[in-house]
Parts: structure tokens; sequence; C-alpha cells
């Protein structure tokens, strides 16, 4: 009798055991709910005349409304680099510059949260400048994201052009086109009435003889 007790002592422990997981299952259900991962948007490369200011453009979106949780990190990582240095904190309406001095009293915040935009401004860009600048947006419970990265290139005012030169040559090409076509309308207006002119002029005569 006490080794079927014992027994069954034995197999009601492992069932009392099952009841947990489905416990746990529900606990980390609610505890993962509302939580989903942020979308950052960055272009991948711009240039930047050098001695001008440049615009570090960012985007993200969030499932969540911002609010006071909401923050935006910037980090650089120079060129030939392996290693990121944070430069830039947004919090709370708040800005809070880091102490990397190619980045001292240069960086102005350019975003707005509620339009999801995270941007940033960089005055005066100098060659130490290129490199890879990495943004990192944080909107609980939507804190999982990939940043966003932007390879930035300093380049001297000459060599940036204003518009691509296949706009420029389209451009030029047009406008000669235009104005072949503009002289030879008007030469074959002028011939045709002269040429109507001088048929009624002999008519004319025709008829007075």
């Amino acid at each position: 009798m006490g080794a079927a007790a014992g027994a069954g002592a034995g197999t009601a422990a492992p069932d009392r055991g099952r009841w947990w997981w489905p416990v746990l299952a529900a606990a980390l259900g609610l505890l993962t709910t509302g939580v989903s991962a942020l979308e950052v948007y960055t272009p991948k490369e711009i240039f930047v005349a050098n001695g001008t200011q440049g615009k570090l453009p960012c985007k993200f979106k969030s499932t969540n409304t911002t609010g006071t949780l909401t923050t935006v990190s910037w980090s650089f990582q120079p060129e030939g680099a392996d290693t990121t240095v944070s430069f830039f904190h947004y919090s709370q309406g708040q800005v809070y510059p880091g102490n990397y001095p190619p980045f001292k009293d240069r960086i102005s915040w350019a975003g707005d949260l509620d339009k999801k935009d995270a941007s940033i401004n960089i005055e005066n860009m100098q060659f130490i400048h290129n490199g890879t600048y990495i943004c990192d947006v944080k909107n609980p419970p939507d804190i999982v994201a990939q940043p966003g990265h932007i390879r930035l290139y300093v380049v001297e005012k000459e060599i940036l052009p204003v518009f691509p030169v296949w706009v420029v040559v389209g451009t030029v090409t047009a406008v000669v086109v235009g104005v072949i076509l503009l002289v030879t309308m008007v030469l074959a207006v002028l011939y045709r009435r002269r040429n109507s002119k001088r048929d009624y002029t002999g008519a004319q005569s025709y008829m007075h003889n």
C-alpha cells in the first residue's frame, strides 16, 4: 500500500508542474504586448560642400505616438575608423550635445518628433566630418529598431555641381533646338507672305492687260 501511495505521489508532482507552463507563457505575452520595432529611414549617402551647412535627414515610423519618453541619439564613425562616437542626444525637448571636438558648437536640432522627424544640422562642415552618421530613435514601448546609416562626403564647392551635368546638357540642347525651330517657322511665314504678294501683283497686272 505504501509503495502504491508513493507511486501516486510521484506521478502527481509532474502534473502539478505542467500548470506553470501556460501561466508563464501568458505572463510573457502580457509583457511583450504592444512592443514592436521602429522603422528608421535615412538616405544612404549625401554630399555637402566644404564650409557649408549640412542637413542629416532622419525619419522614423512608429505605431505609438511620440512623447516625453521618445529619444533621439546620433553617433559618428569617422572615415577609416572602426569605432563610433556619440555626439548628440535629444530628449524631452532638450538638446544634449556631446563633447566630441569636431562637432563642438556646430550641431542644431532640425527635427519634429510629432512629425516623426529626427533630423539635425551641422554647421561649417569640414573634411574631418567625412564618415558614417548613425541615427537611433527610441519610442517606448517601440524600442527595438535598426538605426539608420548615412555615408556623408564633404567635397570642395567647385566639385559639387548645382545641377547634374545631364540636366545642364539637356537644357542647353532643348534651348538651341527651340531657337532653330522658331527661326525656321518665322522664315517660312515670311517666305509664304512674299510669294503670296508676288502672285497677287502678277494677277492684277494680267487682268489690266
